[in-house]
């Protein structure tokens, strides 16, 4: 069986992450969170006092840093930002520089590098739709609005984050209306992939049934 393309979309409390890095340790596969990348691109630009939106300075920042993303650190020009970036004020810098075109030709040009060899299992918001418009499996997760506020709550990797699930839905609906309604790759499932409702299941039950996808992909 040739490496996959596994492209998994969707929005923040959904699931990707946990999800996804379930199946590439399933499969043996690489995962890889793109969002981590734009919250790199957003810490340094607030690091080095670059207006978030001064497109042509965020750009240049993002195409010289040297990003690394694992499922263990996530550095940017040899700073470990790997909880730095899990803050509210980078939610807001990562929805920020993620609004600028500029900016996601470059970090877009960079996961399909990664990705290029298949066996890669890549989470984020456009995955199937721009980075890999042609991905092998496609997985869009989505969720009820409350449940996804109570998981970005409870979630120990996200620090700061409001502990009302109310305070935290708002925050979370403002951002998926900045993400759908931004011009450079909108936050939308892809025509041709198969939506996952997470809503009241665990994580084994989202793997089970993203894995059954994949499965029915390889006999195909």
């Amino acid at each position: 069986m040739k490496p996959l393309v596994i492209a998994i979309d969707g929005p923040s409390g959904a699931g990707k992450g946990t999800v996804a890095r379930a199946i590439a340790g399933a499969l043996g596969y690489r995962h890889l969170d793109s969002g981590a990348m734009y919250r790199a691109v957003g810490w340094k630009a607030l690091h080095d006092q670059v207006p978030l939106d001064d497109e042509d300075a965020v750009a240049s920042l993002a195409d010289r840093a040297s990003i690394n993303v694992s499922d263990a650190q996530v550095t940017i020009d040899g700073h470990d930002v790997t909880r730095a970036i899990r803050t509210p004020e980078i939610d807001k810098a990562a929805t920020a520089v993620a609004r600028l075109p500029t900016v996601r030709a470059v970090l877009v040009a960079r996961q399909r590098a990664l990705g290029s060899a298949g066996g890669i299992v890549m989470e984020g918001r456009d995955i199937g739709t721009v980075v890999f418009p042609t991905a092998d499996v496609k997985v869009y997760l989505d969720a009820a609005p409350d449940e996804r506020a109570r998981r970005r709550a409870n979630d120990p990797a996200h620090t700061g984050v409001p502990s009302a699930v109310s305070d935290v839905q708002s925050m979370l609906s403002q951002r998926d209306e900045q993400d759908r309604t931004r011009t450079a790759s909108p936050l939308y499932a892809a025509p041709d992939a198969i939506v996952v409702d997470t809503t009241g299941k665990n994580v084994d039950e989202v793997v089970r049934e993203v894995m059954a996808v994949i499965d029915e992909k390889v006999k195909t």
